[in-house]
């Protein structure tokens, strides 16, 4: 393993989000190439992420965005495991987020209801599945997947609705 400088541990903790022991240890994995080492945290963080959607996700925030003058809105529910990662600026600003995605392209449904049958719907009607308006090279689901591995708890988009003056 490479030893790697606490400067590129640094860089590499504010470009992920991940924690310092995970950096340093990614980075020595990586031969210290911070490239690589992104990749190893993205895929360790997908790994705790697929671990942790079976947990209650109980706790939670509702956020409200509105658009173009009042003409548009949308609300949504968005649950986390614990009172204190739903009052966290990372947490919030997912929230808002998705709620902006929402009001911006109108989906149909979620994604992730059991039982609801998606058959006849389409993809981009399904807020999961559409690219965020924000970096269209990544889906909500993939959002919503990095925030879980950052945060470090479950995260369930419950519900939304949007509201259009005139609609």
């Amino acid at each position: 393993m490479a030893e790697v400088s606490a400067q590129k541990v640094k860089e590499l903790r504010e470009q992920t989000g991940a924690g310092i022991m995970d950096c340093k240890r990614a980075l020595e994995a990586a031969g210290g190439d911070p490239g690589k080492a992104a990749e190893i945290l993205k895929e360790q963080g997908l790994a705790r992420a697929a671990k942790k959607a079976e947990r209650k996700a109980g706790q939670g925030t509702v956020d409200a965005y509105i658009h173009a003058g009042g003409r548009i809105g949308a609300l949504v529910e968005v649950n986390c495991e614990t009172d204190f990662v739903a009052r966290t600026e990372d947490f919030r600003r997912l929230v808002h987020d998705i709620a902006m995605q929402v009001a911006a392209t109108s989906p149909k449904v979620v994604g992730n209801e059991p039982d609801m049958d998606l058959t006849g719907i389409a993809e981009e009607e399904m807020l999961l599945k559409q690219p965020f308006i924000k970096d269209p090279s990544i889906s909500i689901q993939d959002l919503v997947t990095s925030s879980v591995a950052k945060i470090g708890e479950n995260i369930v988009i419950r519900r939304f609705a949007r509201f259009e003056l005139g609609g």
